[in-house]
C-alpha cells in the first residue's frame, strides 16, 4: 500500500489578530507519513528562526533515517519502535542545533521552540513532543489529547493545585517546563497508536488551543461534508474570532484506509534467510 493511498494531509498556518510575525513553521511529507509542527519563541524574530530550525532538521533527519530502517522492529532496551526513536533522535539533534545557536550568535540568546510530530507506518503511529504544541485524535465523535503539556499550569494539574477550569483560565498556562534550545539535552515524550479508518489526528500549535475548547475543535472535525483543507481553515477562523492573539497552526491528518509499510531491503533478507 502507498501511503499517499491511504492517508490525507492538510495544514493552515496563519499570524493572527495581534502578532507581527508567525513563528510557527510546518513540514509534511505524505509518502514518509511524516508530519510537523513548531511554535517558535524569543527574541525579534529568533522564534521563526528557532522553529524553522527545528522543522527542518526534524524532516531531514527523519527522511534520511528511514531510507536504511529495517522495518517492523521493536527496540528490546526501550520497547519503541525503531521508527519511534527515529523520530526522538531526530527531535533531540534539532535540540542541539537551536541551542548552539542561541549561544553563538547574541541575537537569538533565547531563542526556543515547542514541537510535535507525527509519523504514520504499519497502520500505527507515533507521536512525539516537546512542550505545549498538541497531538490530539478524532475517533468516532471523540477528541482525545494524547500528548500532555510540558507547562507549569499542567504541573498544577497533575498535583491537584489546579482544577481543569482553573487550568483553562490561567495566565501562566504558557510558561513551558520543556522546549528545544532551551538546555543542552532535552526529553522527547514518545507515544505509539494504532490507526482505524477514518481517524483525524490533529497537531496545533497553542494559538489554537488557548482560544478554543476542545468541544468546539471536536465540532468542527465533525463535519463530514468539508474537506480536510476546509476543516483546518475552520479551526484558524474559530481562534481568530476569539481574539487570534497567537500565530495559529495545524496539520490534519486523515486515515482514509489501513496501510501498512514496505519492507527495506534489510527486513526483505532477514526474511530470505529465516525461511531458507
Amino acid at each position: 500500500m502507498i501511503l499517499r493511498d491511504a492517508i490525507e494531509i492538510a495544514v493552515a498556518s496563519d499570524t493572527g489578530r495581534v502578532r507581527q510575525h508567525n513563528e510557527d513553521s510546518t513540514a509534511l511529507d505524505i509518502d514518509i507519513g511524516l508530519a510537523v509542527l513548531a511554535d517558535g519563541m524569543g527574541g525579534y524574530k529568533a522564534g521563526e528562526v528557532a522553529s524553522a530550525i527545528a522543522t527542518t532538521t526534524i524532516y531531514r533527519e527523519i527522511s534520511n533515517a528511514l531510507e536504511t530502517l529495517v522495518r517492523g522492529q521493536t527496540d528490546q532496551a526501550t520497547g519503541y519502535r525503531y521508527e519511534s526513536l527515529v523520530m526522538r533522535d531526530a527531535i533531540a539533534l534539532a535540540n542541539e542545533i537551536i541551542f548552539k545557536a542561541a549561544h553563538d550568535d547574541p541575537e537569538f540568546d533565547g531563542m526556543g521552540t515547542t514541537a510535535v510530530a507525527t509519523l504514520f507506518y504499519d497502520n500505527r503511529v507515533t507521536i512525539a513532543h516537546v512542550g505545549d504544541s498538541r497531538g490530539y485524535r478524532w475517533r468516532g465523535g471523540r477528541l482525545e489529547q494524547l500528548t500532555v503539556d510540558h507547562t507549569v499550569v499542567q504541573e498544577y494539574l497533575n498535583s491537584g493545585l489546579y482544577t481543569p477550569e482553573q487550568a483553562r483560565t490561567s495566565t501562566d498556562k504558557n510558561l513551558v517546563t520543556r522546549a528545544l534550545g532551551i538546555a543542552s539535552d532535552v526529553e522527547v515524550d514518545l507515544g505509539e497508536y494504532k490507526v482505524q479508518s477514518q481517524d483525524i489526528y490533529l497537531l496545533c500549535s497553542d494559538g489554537l488551543t488557548d482560544l478554543v475548547a476542545d468541544p468546539a475543535i471536536a465540532a468542527a472535525l465533525e463535519k463530514r461534508n468539508e474537506t480536510l483543507d476546509s476543516s483546518a481553515s475552520r479551526l484558524v477562523g474559530l481562534a481568530n474570532s476569539k481574539g487570534g492573539i497567537d500565530n495559529i497552526s495545524i496539520i490534519l491528518v486523515r486515515i482514509t484506509q489501513p496501510f501498512t509499510t514496505p519492507s527495506s531491503w534489510q527486513t526483505k533478507l532477514a526474511e530470505w534467510f529465516t525461511s531458507s
